[in-house]
């Protein structure tokens, strides 16, 4: 099962391009039901896993997606596949600034799995952390949004690669501070 999780996974991180393909070569119509599907094997495979938060993420998600893709089908048009990234960052703004409420944010918890006893700098460190990605979430679904009704072409580059880059900066660079953070 989890080979069949991280196969849908793995798709389903290619979204952009997968919907980009699919309108180009097949429609609307055929491109919901692979879709579904993607979205379904990864329900299928979240529900059997262990893996808490995690798992109800890739659950809400993927109920999210089977949606858009079903409106996509029966409305024949290809506007709903777009919404998937904007979701998908709501979902996550929504988990990162609820989790500040909480006595544990979420990159607190993520940082207790490598450092049990994390200090109290450290628990400060990762609240500010976590509105860090609360921004980066607000902007990149805010960026989405905004290439939902852009051409296609430039909804897939944003969505398919520039976003995936800013995520990924934003990893290093915070890594980056956290280990200067820490040797200070």
């Amino acid at each position: 099962m989890r080979s069949l999780s991280a196969v849908a996974g793995m798709l389903l991180l290619a979204y952009p391009l997968a919907v980009y393909a699919g309108l180009s070569y097949w429609g609307a119509a055929p491109l919901a039901l692979v879709l579904i599907v993607l979205f379904a094997c990864r329900i299928v495979s979240s529900r059997r896993s262990k893996s808490g938060p995690l798992k109800h993420l890739a659950i809400l998600t993927g109920t999210i997606g089977i949606a858009l893709a079903s409106l996509g089908y029966l409305f024949k048009q290809h506007d709903w596949f777009l919404y998937y990234p904007v979701v998908v960052n709501a979902v996550m703004l929504a988990i990162f600034a609820h989790s500040l409420s909480q006595p544990q944010s979420i990159v607190e918890k993520l940082a207790r799995l490598q450092d049990p006893d994390l200090p109290p700098s450290g628990v400060s460190y990762t609240r500010k952390v976590t509105k860090v990605w609360c921004l980066f979430f607000l902007l990149n679904g805010s960026i989405a949004w905004l290439t939902c009704f852009m051409p296609l072409s430039n909804w897939t580059l944003y969505n398919g690669l520039l976003s995936y880059l800013a995520a990924g900066t934003l990893f290093a660079v915070e890594y980056l501070v956290r280990k200067k953070v820490q040797a200070s």
